[in-house]
């Protein structure tokens, strides 16, 4: 297949790139232009909304993951690019496929778990509605703004992704060091849900997202066993060879992160991957401390 991958110097789209080259995939990487030049390398600039059309053509396939992190203190400049990223690069991007000669036969567009907010222990499937924090609004724009390619015959997959577990990057790999100092413990009260992902079946999900017709739309990109975080940090603890016995009080959380800790460490999501699953897909890493112990490097 001809690949059109955005965010390939990401933590997903590093892995996605390696796995789609190793398949012998044509993989051709649209970027900004500050990067450096590379073979295969498209650039754009979602910003300032250009992108040469005429670069777009002959794809067969488009895995769209390109975004500002959500990671630092969340400013009102911050928020602005964590939104603006999104969601002005998606519609550029949708909006140019759409008037190709030759348009792809899928996207597989990124989008989140963050989605759904903060709904207790309900649990969440693709039907639920969505919530009502920051990154509730951010994904429901975001996902809105790839309705110009569905609208033009491209199927669309919006891959709501939970919390990736890979040591090279992302939300785990921030909490190594402490807990490898035996520093690591729940956060608030321990019983908000989280739901998580091994890197691996991340890039299987997109992978099987691309090759499965039936698979269009919102899909949960979560193992089937989400976790609450007591019950996470006791699993991370336990593969580290380390206690956790130093919990992170609400307040000290939003002291130090601001609304990023309503959003992301305070805020319990528990979500059913039914698409992924009902479609075929079989998880690699389906219980939690199997994944810790494989992105680890402890089985």
């Amino acid at each position: 297949m001809r690949v059109l991958l955005t965010g390939s110097n990401g933590l997903i789209g590093r892995a996605v790139l390696a796995f789609l080259s190793a398949g012998g995939h044509n993989v051709f990487c649209l970027t900004r232009p500050q990067s450096l030049p590379q073979n295969r390398m498209i650039h754009w600039d979602p910003v300032a909304g250009t992108i040469n059309k005429g670069d777009l053509e002959d794809f067969d396939v488009v895995v769209h993951l390109a975004g500002e992190t959500i990671v630092g203190r969340w400013t009102a400049e911050k928020k602005a690019r964590i939104l603006d990223s999104r969601v002005k690069g998606t519609r550029l991007l949708c909006e140019s496929l759409s008037q190709l000669h030759h348009r792809p036969l899928v996207l597989v567009a990124a989008s989140a778990v963050g989605y759904y907010g903060d709904r207790g222990d309900k649990l969440m499937t693709e039907e639920s509605t969505a919530g009502s924090l920051y990154l509730s609004d951010v994904t429901k724009t975001w996902e809105e703004a790839t309705e110009t390619a569905r609208e033009n015959g491209i199927r669309v997959v919006n891959l709501r992704i939970g919390f990736v577990l890979s040591k090279a990057g992302g939300g785990l790999a921030a909490m190594l060091l402490p807990f490898k100092m035996g520093a690591g413990g729940r956060v608030g009260s321990g019983r908000q849900y989280l739901s998580w992902i091994a890197i691996d079946d991340v890039v299987g999900a997109i992978a099987h997202a691309l090759q499965t017709d039936s698979l269009r739309g919102p899909v949960n990109a979560v193992a089937p066993n989400p976790v609450t975080n007591r019950e996470f940090t006791k699993a991370l603890g336990s593969v580290l060879g380390r206690p956790t016995i130093f919990p992170l009080p609400v307040f000290a959380a939003r002291l130090v992160m601001g609304e990023m800790a309503d959003n992301l460490l305070l805020a319990s999501t528990r979500v059913d991957p039914v698409r992924l699953r009902e479609s075929g897909y079989e998880f690699r890493y389906p219980e939690l401390r199997g994944a810790l112990r494989h992105v680890l490097g402890k089985s």
